[in-house]
């Protein structure tokens, strides 16, 4: 039968395929829609298993926070321009809807969520024979909380970052100590949360440090944790300089609004090498 291009257009629709894509897939399919989606979607998967090799270093990654729930979720692709794609960063969007509204845990839940005539993860795959590039999701993270906030940064979609305060506040204060955790790449909320790998691992370099700038011995180890205490300022949330005021640490800035207000969990997604 003839392949007419309201069809063509409601195929296109349904699947985001390019228009020849579309038109082949009617035409094959002598018309029935159902089996062309499906011809669209063995394609796609034949795209994908032939550029599973392929390093996928660009992309978008989002974060998004609703009735307590907060996720943030990345989705990685081969170059800079398909990332900047509308649809590839709605698919990011859709597929971080859905998964706030299923509440997913991890990222094989969100795989496996149902979109469109198929899963998440065929959604992907879909995308990827269209483009003919490699995507994966590459990242998922929640959190949960009275208090969430969230910072994408505007126009770009490569950093993203979730916190969470230990009660209701001002949003502008969350969204304050989101950006802080964009531009200040915390690795822990105070010192007892730094990993205990990490730590020994400072104190060796910095007890190395100070051998060979020649201290004596018996004062290497207090010298070490005074670099410690510096390194503290630097990888933890709560001891950082408040980026909007230096005179303050990020906990002095918390107090200022509310003598018990702290922060209990953040995450942060980034595609940039830092």
């Amino acid at each position: 039968m003839a392949v007419t291009m309201a069809d063509i257009t409601k195929l296109r629709k349904m699947t985001g395929a390019g228009m020849m894509d579309c038109k082949n897939a009617l035409t094959e399919a002598n018309g029935d829609f159902d089996q062309a989606m499906k011809i669209i979607r063995e394609k796609g998967q034949a795209v994908a298993a032939k550029r599973s090799d392929r390093e996928a270093s660009e992309g978008c990654v989002l974060a998004k926070a609703e009735n307590g729930f907060g996720a943030m979720i990345a989705l990685k692709c081969e170059t800079d321009f398909v990332a900047k794609n509308e649809d590839f960063v709605k698919l990011t969007q859709d597929i971080l809807d859905a998964a706030i509204a299923n509440k997913c845990q991890t990222l094989d839940e969100v795989k496996a969520l149902p979109m469109g005539n198929g899963t998440v993860a065929d959604a992907v795959t879909g995308r990827s024979g269209i483009t003919g590039e490699k995507m994966e999701l590459d990242g998922y993270a929640t959190v949960e909380g009275p208090s969430i906030s969230v910072y994408n940064h505007q126009g770009k979609n490569f950093l993203c970052t979730m916190v969470v305060l230990n009660k209701e506040t001002d949003a502008k204060v969350g969204h304050e100590v989101a950006m802080q955790i964009a531009a200040m790449n915390p690795i822990a909320i105070d010192e007892n949360d730094v990993p205990a790998d990490v730590l020994e691992k400072e104190k060796e370099i910095a007890a190395d440090k100070a051998r060979q700038e020649g201290k004596p011995e018996n004062m290497i180890e207090k010298i070490a944790m005074g670099r410690i205490g510096k390194f503290y300022k630097e990888v933890c949330l709560l001891k950082q300089e408040y980026i909007q005021d230096a005179k303050m640490t990020v906990a002095d800035f918390l107090k200022t609004q509310d003598k018990d207000l702290t922060v209990t969990a953040f995450k942060r997604f980034t595609l940039r090498a830092e």
